[in-house]
């Protein structure tokens, strides 16, 4: 069992820097493979980006791609999901979730079916 709690959101100019952190609990954290979710109003919610047990891969969406960077600390039980250059597009309820069966990296991990824990999510706002 993995709880699961995201930090960091908040309300963001167009072009500004954010970052979100997922802390987790239990030893087995650095077990998991990790990943970014997000959902804005009225929409599915959709994948950010994926960073394995290890911490040296990661997958990100395409609409993300060269602007967000996730990365984990796996003695502090904690992912980072950084943010640069945040459009409007970017606003969206953050998960994080961990993925416990390390045959579904990466092929899975866009998949919400595959994770196994959830946490609540933080808001990110980004006004234009």
């Amino acid at each position: 069992q993995v709880h699961l709690a995201e930090s960091g959101g908040g309300f963001v100019q167009a072009g500004d820097s954010l970052r979100l952190s997922c802390v987790g609990s239990g030893r087995t954290f650095g077990g998991y493979s990790l990943g970014w979710f997000r959902q804005a109003p009225g929409k599915e919610q959709e994948f950010v980006a994926a960073i394995n047990y290890i911490g040296d891969q990661q997958r990100y969406a395409e609409s993300v791609k060269g602007r967000f960077t996730v990365s984990r600390d796996n003695d502090k039980n904690t992912m980072f999901l950084q943010m640069f250059n945040l459009k409007s597009d970017d606003t969206a309820r953050y998960v994080c979730a961990a993925l416990r069966d390390h045959r579904w990296w990466p092929v899975g991990v866009s998949l919400r079916s595959k994770y196994d824990f959830w946490g609540q999510g933080t808001q990110v706002t980004v006004s234009s």
